[in-house]
């Protein structure tokens, strides 16, 4: 669409204007492997690779065993302590031996008579940089990086059953689904999506050698959830980018919507529930949300932990005091987060306990309690205040990103 392209246009200038950089980041990190895996049989290679003329080599491949040294796998082949120690010493400024990666895969190039030395080790430390230890003449290590290439996309969907479902059905990466969650979790409440609900969203998909790397920034996004639409302005203010409404208020809010990333409500607040153990009626004062045993739970808002301990029928739970009016607790956990403990101070976001089903309950969930000046509230009606708007010296620019953000938007 023309209008898209003149729109992303003047997108790109306005965000250069404000800094707001959308350069490539070459360096993607690789899952380490867990399982060991040897190298396998040595071949012949076809075809020349990083300057070297492989078919006069036999060439061994295998990943980085965990545990292991360069060292102990080059010996192997041939080289000695002193040429490994010459090569690393002489590259010492391109090459940091402790950060090899354990699943990582190299490639040896060995001759193909005589004693089988190694001639060369090609270790791609992830999809955009290689190494090449060259064991000849120069014992050296060259840095080669591949082009990272950054496309533009634009995606939009209905949600039918979830957000994770409507992202799959079109065929869009599963990491826009936490993206999104992570962009509008003050604002939107994921656990009440209704049918019909939408969104729109600009990013970016970097691709190397045309294989996707993932997804990168988000440029702008909008998500209509019970009729009410929310727009994400992406914005640098004091050095740190933030997204904000169409007003210039922060998305960013007191208090998380929910403690858990994905789950669903499986029993909300109310002043009479029959409750599936005792079997009698009584209030509960919380929102239960249904999550496979061992899902992190985070802390909904920054705050001082008043308690960690178990609590009869609340099974293991924290209690934690965000300031003089909130507090919040997190019931039934099958154990508690890392250093978790009265006294300890946690950060939105921090990861407090894990689901579980101790004390009085029928199945791995969490119980999560909202209180004000020590009285139950429901947590699904709190209105958190936001965090600091634009301020009234960035307004104008501001207003200039968000005009071109909207614009975009409409095209799609």
């Amino acid at each position: 669409m023309k209008f898209k392209g003149i729109a992303f246009a003047i997108l790109s200038s306005v965000l250069l204007i404000s800094s707001c950089n959308v350069g490539v980041d070459p360096n993607h990190d690789l899952e380490i492997m867990s399982a060991d895996s040897m190298p396998m049989a040595a071949k012949n290679e076809p075809a020349s690779v990083y300057g070297i003329q492989s078919e006069q080599y036999d060439s061994i491949t295998g990943r980085i065993q965990r545990d292991s040294y360069l060292s102990t796998l080059l010996l192997k082949y041939g080289v000695s302590m002193q040429e490994i120690d010459k090569a690393l010493y002489n590259s010492r400024d391109i090459f940091d031996v402790r950060k090899v990666r354990p699943g990582t895969e190299y490639k040896i190039l060995c001759e193909k008579s005589g004693n089988h030395r190694a001639r060369y080790m090609i270790y791609e430390h992830d999809p955009a940089l290689t190494y090449v230890f060259s064991f000849n003449d120069s014992l050296n290590i060259t840095e080669f990086r591949k082009p990272v290439i950054t496309q533009i996309k634009y995606a939009k969907g209905t949600i039918s059953t979830s957000l994770w479902n409507a992202i799959l059905d079109g065929g869009m990466s599963p990491a826009l689904a936490a993206e999104l969650n992570e962009i509008f979790q003050w604002t939107v409440d994921f656990f009440g999506l209704e049918q019909g609900d939408y969104f729109k969203v600009v990013y970016e998909e970097k691709f190397i050698e045309n294989k996707s790397m993932g997804i990168g920034k988000i440029l702008t996004a909008e998500f209509t959830s019970s009729g009410k639409t929310y727009t994400a302005i992406p914005f640098i203010q004091d050095g740190k980018e933030s997204f904000f409404d169409v007003d210039g208020k922060s998305l960013k809010k007191e208090f998380l919507k929910a403690p858990l990333k994905f789950s669903r409500i499986s029993s909300r607040y109310t002043t009479s529930r029959m409750h599936p153990v005792l079997k009698i009626r009584r209030p509960h004062l919380g929102v239960d949300y249904a999550a496979p045993l061992g899902t992190p739970v985070h802390a909904v808002g920054d705050g001082k932990v008043i308690s960690a301990t178990y609590d009869g029928g609340n099974g293991r739970m924290v209690k934690i005091k965000h300031n003089s009016a909130y507090s919040t607790a997190y019931l039934h956990l099958s154990r508690f987060g890392e250093g978790i403990s009265a006294g300890k101070m946690v950060k939105q976001g921090d990861i407090i306990g894990y689901v579980g089903s101790t004390g009085l309950s029928t199945g791995p969930h969490l119980d999560f309690r909202f209180y004000l000046n020590g009285a139950p509230v429901d947590p699904l009606k709190v209105i958190a205040p936001p965090a600091e708007p634009v301020s009234e010296a960035n307004a104008r620019r501001f207003e200039m990103i968000r005009d071109v953000n909207l614009s975009l938007l409409k095209t799609m």
